[in-house]
């Protein structure tokens, strides 16, 4: 049996890369760089938090399906009002409106302000008089959240490899020659921008039920760095780099925060992280997914009979062959 400590972090790691892989779905994907997605996170949270009463859980039929309609309806605002812009600007509307989501609960008595709210009684699921499994059995939310994230990886590698997965990353490949084409991309685009906001709901609404806590500071930008550090860690372009990504922070976190290894000095947790990210950046830049090509020495060199022909153009740089989605 997995002791309370590991059962935790354990579950902190899948919902940290549940959140990733809802980010990489726009990043890695679509090529489209949200700096507000802890708004949806957010959301998800505090949604699932407010509806349970002080004296019973809510309904889990209830619950969840608010949670993610409640963030799917701000990413539908969000996203029409932001992705006919590109670049920048896109990345600065998005904080902006993830900014206004944060003051709504740390201003406001709606989410208990700064101080947050509690999850006194987490989602019952219930069929008449029958009660199918007890979310408030810490190895029973263990493997929901298990599932959801099993089934949300499942879920988005065949929905890469759809028509729409090809069209996601025509968009991020050129997004001008898809309309060219005769490709309407807002659709897609608005289309993986809230799939991504329900994904990343969903995370939110299991880490309330996790941690039985929810505060603004969930929602802030501070939140959406570091899942975006998530990413590029584990690498972008591929789910299981949100996997490696979500792990490895996590886990950096933990150890650099240990008093028993760092003493007094683990007050000081955040520089020996962004240390290590550098490093790891540096060093991988390909992410953690390309760390075993790199270990076997498999990159790629120009051979030194090809330096006679420098200038010329291989047959295969050419061709079109259709983009392989890396899972």
């Amino acid at each position: 049996m997995i002791s309370g400590f590991y059962l935790e972090l354990a579950m902190k790691i899948m919902i940290l890369a549940l959140f990733a892989l809802s980010l990489e779905l726009l990043v890695g994907q679509t090529g489209l760089v949200c700096f507000g997605q802890a708004a949806f996170f957010g959301i998800g949270a505090y949604v699932v938090t407010l509806m349970s009463p002080q004296s019973e859980g809510a309904s889990l039929w209830l619950a969840l399906p608010a949670a993610l309609g409640a963030a799917a309806l701000f990413a539908l605002v969000v996203g029409l009002l932001s992705l006919r812009t590109q670049g920048v600007y896109f990345i600065m509307i998005t904080l902006a409106f993830a900014q206004m989501a944060y003051f709504v609960f740390h201003d406001t008595d709606l989410g208990g302000g700064s101080d947050g709210i509690y999850l006194y009684f987490r989602p019952v699921l219930k069929l008449g008089d029958w009660q199918p499994f007890d979310l408030d059995k810490p190895i029973t939310l263990y493997y929901a959240v298990w599932a959801c994230l099993a089934g949300t990886f499942v879920g988005l590698a065949v929905l890469l490899q759809s028509r729409t997965g090809r069209a996601l990353a025509g968009i991020k490949a050129n997004e001008q020659r898809m309309r060219a084409a005769g490709f309407s991309t807002l659709p897609y685009k608005l289309g993986a921008f809230v799939l991504s906001a329900v994904l990343a709901a969903l995370a939110g609404f299991l880490f309330a039920l996790k941690d039985g806590f929810v505060n603004p500071e969930i929602l802030s930008w501070h939140f959406s760095g570091a899942v975006l550090i998530m990413i590029i860690l584990g690498g972008l372009g591929h789910l299981r780099g949100a996997l490696l990504g979500a792990a490895a922070f996590t886990l950096l976190q933990e150890l650099f925060q240990s008093q028993a290894l760092f003493g007094s000095f683990a007050k000081h947790w955040q520089l020996m992280l962004g240390l290590s990210i550098i490093a790891i950046v540096a060093f991988m830049p390909k992410g953690l997914v390309g760390l075993p090509a790199l270990l076997g020495g498999r990159r790629a060199r120009p051979a030194p009979e090809d330096s006679a022909s420098f200038g010329a153009t291989p047959a295969s740089a050419t061709s079109h062959s259709p983009e392989v989605r890396h899972v």
